[in-house]
């Protein structure tokens, strides 16, 4: 059995321009309570993707849809109140 290997080389060579900015870093953590309420959503909705959700898992689904306006909501305000020109 042969094995097949690229003949060409890669597209895009690697390079250290490729590592996340400080800035990037900081818009990532900034946004972390949101990525971890969509992340908690998508698991109750996977939860029930294969059976009748039961009071529990649509309470659970419920709440996590609002643990995800609820992030956003601050996400938001966060953004606004950064681009009113304060220090916050």
């Amino acid at each position: 059995m042969k094995s097949i290997v690229a003949l060409q080389d890669v597209v895009t060579p690697w390079s250290d321009g490729l590592e996340p900015s400080d800035a990037e870093l900081d818009a990532i953590e900034r946004e972390m309570p949101l990525i971890q309420a969509r992340v908690e959503l998508l698991d109750a909705q996977i939860t029930v993707l294969d059976r009748t959700p039961s009071v529990l898992d649509e309470r659970r689904i419920r709440r996590a849809r609002d643990r995800v306006l609820a992030a956003r909501w601050d996400l938001t305000n966060q953004a606004a109140t950064g681009m009113a020109g304060g220090a916050a």
